[in-house]
């Protein structure tokens, strides 16, 4: 979580070879501003690492509900060594805001569990569009970037 204490962008690069490695990137279309910036976080972080541009392989899908389904075609792919669900939900006036929340958390970490790969939740979930942005390249760094690390983590576990 981004707080005044902890930035998204702050992290300590892993020693693994990740040159060889496959990463899939399932994007949500939906909130087109934050999630191309939570992209660019992870797409750069995984470049500055040790990535090969050829690994790296993106996907879209039309909102973060349909994540999780991209993120299992992607993670069921034998090339593919790990999986970054990149996405953003914001608060609205009804409690569609909980149940997307919930069923994208729920199904991402069940295809990492079921794939045996990880498969990493990049997405915002946020009370507003400002702090969407704040954690999409602002003042709290970038989700994205937190995400391409946390792969990398994962692979070296």
């Amino acid at each position: 979580m981004a707080t005044s204490l902890k930035n998204l962008s702050t992290y300590q690069a892993s020693s693994l070879d990740i040159s060889g490695k496959k990463f899939g990137i399932v994007v949500s279309e939906w909130n087109t501003e934050v999630t191309e910036s939570l992209y660019s976080g992870a797409v750069e972080t995984l470049l500055k690492l040790g990535a090969r541009p050829e690994n790296i392989l993106r996907k879209n899908v039309p909102g973060s509900f349909e994540l999780s389904l991209g993120a299992q075609w992607l993670a069921s792919q034998k090339e593919i060594d790990a999986v970054i669900a990149l996405g953003c939900v914001i608060q609205g006036e009804t409690r569609h805001f909980d149940f997307i929340c919930m069923a994208v958390a729920n199904g991402i970490t069940q295809v990492s569990l079921q794939s045996n790969k990880p498969v990493i939740f990049g997405v915002l979930t946020t009370n507003n569009q400002q702090q969407a942005l704040d954690r999409a390249g602002g003042k709290h760094g970038n989700k994205g970037v937190e995400a391409a690390d946390t792969a990398i983590k994962m692979l070296a576990f």
